[in-house]
């Protein structure tokens, strides 16, 4: 209804046909109604559809309080807040009731008082559907207070009450979200004599302040969110709760580099009005979104606590601002990202991950460029042709498979660099320059234009560092790492050196 014709008065709301429904009711036939029509049931969750979608539907079909449970990053909250989507856009209830009252079916002792003195002529107001929604981050110091509610004893002695009327409590958020949906975030770190306190409402449906004497059912869709790792280093469910929360449905990661990219384009911030414009290749891009892949396996990191992808959305920004910085400083209006501006990307990934022992000994600063290494070695070798190959040789009784390096088509520049050469990039050199250094080696544009098909010739120089990079990775190349930037030269020759490649 638009704001002209929704109803102002109990009256005028019968008279319009309305009926109530209690708020899973309507998640449930509202859903169906979605679902018939083929529109998108949760926009922006991406990665979930055969997996987490169709348990989140299957509970709300059963009228189920539920709790997503996974590690960090997982969208769970970002999806239980995308329950709202499917609920009315306007809901009536009676103008000034604390509890947002069903004009048809009055809660609270004041609201039935006004319906029994006014009758029809009761004023309604419009709730809109955001405001039906209402979340808590479960911490140590929470409260039934907080959450439930508590006698208000100023409240009794200014409106001179008896602790014996219901008039003295003051509801906490929960009943405030009456008609609507909660959420609890974090829900092991909720002490255990607070979420005992959770179990009426989930059973009986139903709060009880302090013994008070006064019974009040709410209609509220209850949710949960918990990381597996909570219910043993920082605290746990109590069984009775979980045996009354009715579905659990485990989050995930992203399962591709295409499902992972596209949350990342979502939520990273990438359009900056007035900024330099910068091109990121192919190539660089999937370079970014393995980064999160290679960490989620890496040795060092506690895979326990997951790696949360909002590591990546930091990175994304934090290089597209180091190209933009390079921008400013030369004056140039466009830059297309280079592999040395992944060095930006560490900053956005210390305080990312969760290292084990072996990790914090190693330091997350290497452990950072060993993960973003074998991303690039990954990315690398899924284009280029591998640098070591399987030579059997005949043993005594077996025949065993040793794989060795082989420099095959990289030769022309492994020689190149063997003549004691070397090569430096900074993330601060102007375009032509960069290009400049990168056009000296023999056979690199050939190599990069034979195997990274139909490259953009804006890509051309970032898909040359590329390859150098992966024939490091590669243990071809060795590389150092200088003021701003990184030099590539001969392996051998950084071992005669002392220098470790």
């Amino acid at each position: 209804m638009g704001n002209t014709t929704r109803p102002a008065t109990l009256g005028a709301l019968k008279q319009s046909g309305y009926k109530s429904r209690t708020v899973k009711d309507e998640l449930r036939q509202n859903l169906i109604a979605r679902m018939k029509s083929g529109a998108p049931l949760f926009p922006g969750i991406v990665g979930y559809d055969r997996t987490v979608i169709p348990q989140v539907v299957n509970a709300l079909l059963a009228r189920h309080n539920m709790i997503l449970l996974g590690l960090r990053g997982q969208a769970k909250t970002r999806l239980l807040r995308s329950f709202t989507e499917l609920l009315d856009e306007f809901t009536p209830v009676i103008k000034g009731s604390e509890l947002n009252d069903d004009p048809l079916n009055p809660l609270t002792k004041r609201s039935r008082a006004l319906v029994a003195n006014h009758g029809d002529a009761v004023e309604i107001d419009w709730l809109h559907r955001d405001s039906r929604y209402n979340e808590k981050l479960a911490t140590p110091d929470v409260s039934i207070a907080d959450l439930i509610g508590d006698v208000d004893p100023i409240k009794a002695a200014t409106q001179r009450l008896t602790f014996a009327d219901e008039e003295v409590i003051h509801f906490g958020i929960i009943p405030r979200t009456n008609r609507g949906i909660f959420a609890i975030n974090e829900l092991p770190d909720l002490q255990p004599r607070i979420q005992v306190g959770l179990l009426n409402m989930l059973e009986e449906k139903d709060i009880q302040i302090r013994g008070f004497p006064v019974r009040i059912p709410l209609d509220i869709l209850l949710c949960f969110s918990a990381n597996p790792e909570d219910y043993t280093n920082r605290g746990s469910i109590i069984t009775p709760l979980k045996d009354r929360i009715e579905s659990q449905i485990l989050t995930h990661y992203p399962l591709t580099i295409e499902d992972a990219r596209t949350i990342t384009d979502q939520e990273s911030w990438i359009h900056r009005p007035g900024a330099p414009k910068v091109r990121v290749p192919e190539f660089l891009r999937d370079v970014i979104e393995a980064i999160a892949f290679e960490a989620r396996k890496s040795e060092f990191v506690d895979q326990a606590s997951g790696v949360s992808a909002r590591m990546t959305i930091a990175i994304y920004e934090n290089v597209l601002s180091n190209a933009e910085r390079r921008c400013l400083m030369t004056g140039s209006e466009s830059t297309t990202l280079r592999m040395v501006d992944l060095g930006a990307a560490v900053a956005a990934m210390s305080g990312k991950l969760e290292l084990v022992y072996e990790g914090e000994q190693e330091g997350a600063h290497t452990v950072a460029a060993k993960i973003i290494g074998g991303a690039v070695r990954k990315v690398f070798e899924a284009s280029f042709p591998g640098v070591y190959a399987s030579r059997a040789r005949q043993g005594r009784k077996q025949k065993e498979s040793i794989p060795q390096r082989e420099e095959g088509p990289y030769k022309p520049v492994i020689d190149w660099f063997a003549k004691g050469r070397r090569l430096e990039i900074t993330d601060e050199m102007p375009d032509a320059a960069y290009g400049n250094v990168l056009q000296a080696i023999p056979e690199l544009e050939t190599l990069t234009r034979q195997h990274l098909e139909n490259l953009p010739r804006e890509d051309l120089h970032a898909g040359m560092e590329f390859l150098l990079e992966g024939l490091h990775q590669s243990s071809l190349l060795a590389k150092e790492d200088i003021d701003r930037g990184i030099l590539y030269c001969d392996m051998l020759g950084a071992l005669y050196d002392g220098n470790e490649p």
